[in-house]
C-alpha cells in the first residue's frame, strides 16, 4: 500500500524531529560503551550511523520537497493573467 503524500510528508516530519534525535543518542551511547578508537576510525564509525540510518527511510523522503503531485495543476487567483 502506498502512503499519499501527506501522510509521508508528516511521517517523514515525525522522524525527523523524534526519530533522529532518538537515533542520534542511542548511536553515542553504543558507541560509548566500547573503548575509545583513534580519532580516523571514530569519524568513520559516525559517519557511516550518519548514513545507516537514512538508508530503511529513503523511500518516506523521497519527492518530499517537491509540491503536492496529487493537488493538481490548479491555478489560483492570483496565477489568473
Amino acid at each position: 500500500m502506498a502512503l499519499s503524500y501527506k501522510t509521508r510528508r508528516r511521517l517523514s516530519l515525525l522522524v525527523l524531529l523524534v526519530g533522529l534525535p532518538v537515533y542520534i543518542v542511542l548511536a553515542l551511547n553504543i558507541v560509548a560503551l566500547f573503548e575509545r578508537p583513534s580519532f580516523l576510525v571514530e569519524i568513520a564509525v559516525y559517519v557511516g550511523l550518519g548514513i545507516l540510518w537514512v538508508l530503511p527511510l529513503k523511500a518516506l523522503f523521497k519527492g518530499i520537497g517537491q509540491p503536492d503531485p496529487e493537488a493538481g495543476n490548479d491555478k489560483g487567483p492570483s496565477d489568473q493573467g
